[in-house]
């Protein structure tokens, strides 16, 4: 395993009401120095989820709504931050509630994905969702989402979507699909 570069100092160079930008001076095994900036959290969140909620055996939801980042409507699979003194699947089963206005029997955590680790510290918690039962929340969106589906046979052309855009939703959901057609569950 190669040894870590050595951090030689640390400063926060910027900072919003949701994130601070972190500079970090560092120091590799071979000697040579580099500076390197990312973007951290404020230090007060417990971390995210995101959820492939299967309807059946074959299709699962997609969320629309309104991204800053794109500035545009995006699909993606419900997800949202792990409030105080929840965990995980409490969270997860919490935020698709809150966003597709369905609940889950069967919840299971898959794996953890960041999404650009060489910028970025926050990473997500990608949970699978079954047995679905309509339950509504009240959540914290400013205006209801709309709810869809994509059948998991159909992801290469959920990628091509023009609305769909976000890499480690379409991750969650081959991942989600690979497992489930594993066990049996799914026929590819």
């Amino acid at each position: 395993m190669r040894q870590k570069p050595t951090v030689l100092a640390r400063e926060i160079v910027a900072s919003s009401r949701l994130f601070r930008v972190e500079e970090l001076q560092l120091r590799f095994a071979n000697g040579v120095e580099r500076t390197y900036e990312r973007l951290v959290g404020k230090g007060v969140g417990y971390g995210a989820v995101m959820v492939v909620a299967m309807v059946d055996a074959e299709h699962a939801l997609l969320v629309e709504e309104y991204c800053g980042g794109t500035e545009e409507y995006e699909l993606s699979l419900p997800k949202g931050l792990i409030e105080p003194g929840e965990d995980v699947l409490a969270a997860a089963n919490r935020e698709l509630k809150e966003e597709a206005g369905f609940g889950a029997r069967q919840l299971e955590h898959l794996t953890e994905l960041s999404l650009s680790p060489g910028y970025m510290s926050q990473k997500i918690q990608v949970v699978l969702a079954r047995d679905l039962y309509e339950e509504r929340l009240p959540g914290d969106e400013p205006e209801p989402m709309r709810v869809d589906r994509v059948n998991l046979r159909e992801l290469a052309s959920l990628a091509l979507h023009p609305q769909f855009s976000e890499g480690r939703a379409l991750a969650a959901l081959y991942l989600a699909r690979d497992l489930l057609s594993q066990r049996g569950d799914f026929v590819l």
